[in-house]
């Protein structure tokens, strides 16, 4: 194997760690990345979904003891299965429509521009839901994901679907979906996390049945390197993440993504980076 290559996808599993749990966009953050270090290609997109499981271990492993308690309870206790439930239900709606639209999307939408325009719309975004809640804290109505009904959960699925242009956020979707939609900030992203688990291991497997001839045992290093950089990369961010919301909101997030889309669309522009559509 290509040590050249194996850095590369080490590059590809860093960045995907560092932002899938963040509200600015792995998908987006990986196209960027991958348009750079000319890592692209049907397999590059193969890889960058498969690297995405690394970092679902990661935050089940930050989770394991609700994840564990939650197992053990659901056979008996409803709490539990109220909140299996809520997954379930918050899963579903990205599957149908990943299902029906997700192929259509992966060759009009996975681009430079996509990414960059969608980075300013959300952060735009992220910044009017902070400082609306910020202003009238009064439309917060549920502190933790415990207290979330069936309702809350559906809204949440479906705003879920808007990661699926990318450039938007899965992680930034759901967690400031969440918040527009009446959740506290502990509690948009707690269920954040929760719901990816299903989501994207879900997605990584399908996608490495569906372009199982595009791969071989040759392969294997390179995504065994990616999952790695990945899983600790995440480990990191998730519990960084979970320290800094207790005292910090998601404005600079908000203000990242406006800067580094309008410097895509610039260097773009200006030819000053090629960016690989």
């Amino acid at each position: 194997m290509d040590i050249a290559l194996l850095i590369k996808a080490a590059v590809m599993g860093i960045v995907e760690g560092l932002t899938e749990f963040l509200p600015i966009s792995s998908t987006g953050h990986l196209i960027l990345a991958g348009s750079l270090l000319n890592f692209t290609g049907e397999k590059a997109k193969v890889f960058e979904i498969a690297i995405q499981t690394g970092a679902i271990f990661a935050v089940m492993a930050v989770y394991w003891q609700r994840i564990r308690s939650t197992v053990v309870a659901l056979p008996s206790q409803p709490q539990a299965q109220r909140f299996a439930l809520n997954v379930l239900v918050a899963f579903l709606p990205a599957v149908v429509l990943g299902l029906l639209f997700g192929k259509v999307i992966k060759e009009h939408l996975f681009t430079p521009s996509v990414v960059a325009s969608t980075f300013i719309l959300g952060g735009v975004v992220i910044w009017w839901v902070e400082t609306r809640q910020h202003h009238n804290p009064a439309v917060v109505r549920v502190q933790t994901m415990d207290d979330m009904g069936l309702l809350d959960a559906l809204k949440v699925g479906l705003v879920q679907c808007l990661a699926l242009v990318p450039g938007t956020s899965r992680s930034g979707a759901t967690i400031i979906g969440g918040m527009l939609l009446g959740l506290s900030r502990q509690a948009a992203t707690d269920f954040s996390f929760f719901l990816a688990m299903p989501t994207l291991i879900g997605a990584g497997v399908y996608s490495l049945y569906k372009e199982r001839a595009l791969l071989s045992m040759a392969d294997v290093p390179l995504f065994a390197v990616g999952l790695v950089a990945s899983f600790i990369s995440a480990w990191l961010c998730v519990r960084w993440l979970l320290r800094f919301i207790a005292t910090h909101s998601f404005i600079g997030f908000a203000y990242y993504r406006i800067v580094f889309g309008v410097l895509v669309l610039l260097t773009a522009h200006f030819g000053w980076v090629t960016w690989a559509e």
